[in-house]
């Protein structure tokens, strides 16, 4: 790896993989893999062996999608303070071998998954594809991108399910769907939170009104939110959840509903936080409450 003798100082190689890996985020992705994974076996019991290689293959695939995305976008992440000091940008991990780290991790991602079955290393396949070299680039074109990013963020269940069961089932495609509709308040709380950094590299993601960032981004969370009450009602209809679940994730999605109204009402960076941080526990919760319904 290419290290600057400045840089070299403060981080050091395994903190920059760390950070080209997205590894908190790639950490999340895996453990929403696993735990649909789980609801969607026949039985409560795990293979520990099957739970590792699907945890490492979904590790792989995300990380190479990650380093992928920094490589596309190193000259704009220069441009932003939330992403300045990443490793690509700053020149601490060389071009050439972000290219190497990302076609390996790739390829052992997807041979890894396709140990389960075909459909599992497609999915994980098609997932990398969509988020690195599609929605990557359309984040500087149009708000378009969050539609489109929204399916390689939810594919992670997909994967999971199909893993277990073989095939695109029922459970596979609603918790497709949660994942997917669950997206649009986290990101554009994200998104509100961050939209003088994002406009200043030129990402054009965040929906817009004459120049300036969209007022109803609210309106737009709150929509979005009141969409999983429906997936959740089909999830109790077809049988994988409960009394307890469907109790459960209603209240968590009322909670969700609500925070994002309240950034409709406030548009106030603070309302943004409470939506952001709200997000990242609602859904392992949601997974985790269908466990407990599973037992």
């Amino acid at each position: 790896m290419s290290y600057s003798k400045v840089n070299t100082a403060t981080y050091s190689i395994f903190q920059d993989l760390m950070m080209l890996f997205k590894f908190r985020l790639t950490i999340t992705v895996v453990f929403s893999a696993i735990l649909a994974y789980w609801i969607a076996l026949d039985s409560f019991a795990l293979d520990l062996s099957s739970v590792a290689i699907l945890g490492l293959g979904g590790f792989c695939i995300t990380a190479a999608a990650n380093t992928f995305n920094q490589l596309l976008e190193k000259d704009f992440d220069k441009l932003m303070k939330r992403t300045e000091n990443r490793p690509i940008a700053t020149g601490r991990i060389s071009t050439t071998w972000a290219i190497l780290i990302a076609g390996l991790t790739s390829v052992i991602g997807v041979a890894l998954l396709a140990s389960f079955n075909l459909s599992t290393a497609v999915f994980g396949f098609i997932s990398m594809v969509l988020y690195a070299f599609i929605y990557t680039p359309l984040k500087r074109i149009s708000s378009a991108a969050i539609p489109v990013g929204a399916i390689p963020g939810a594919m992670p269940v997909l994967i999971g399910c199909v893993a277990a069961q073989g095939t695109v089932t029922d459970l596979a495609i609603v918790l497709f769907s949660i994942q997917f509709f669950w997206q649009f308040p986290h990101f554009w709380a994200i998104g509100w939170l961050g939209y003088e950094d994002y406009k200043k590299a030129g990402f054009k993601f965040i929906p817009e009104r004459n120049g300036q960032r969209d007022s109803m981004l609210g309106v737009y969370s709150t929509f979005y939110a009141f969409m999983l009450f429906p997936m959740i009602v089909i999830l109790y209809l077809i049988g994988y959840a409960g009394v307890i679940s469907l109790i459960g994730m209603s209240v968590l999605t009322l909670g969700y509903t609500i925070m994002g109204y309240m950034l409709h009402l406030n548009d106030d960076r603070k309302s943004a936080l409470k939506l952001m941080f709200f997000s990242f526990f609602y859904l392992p919760l949601c997974l985790i409450l269908l466990l407990v319904d599973k037992v």
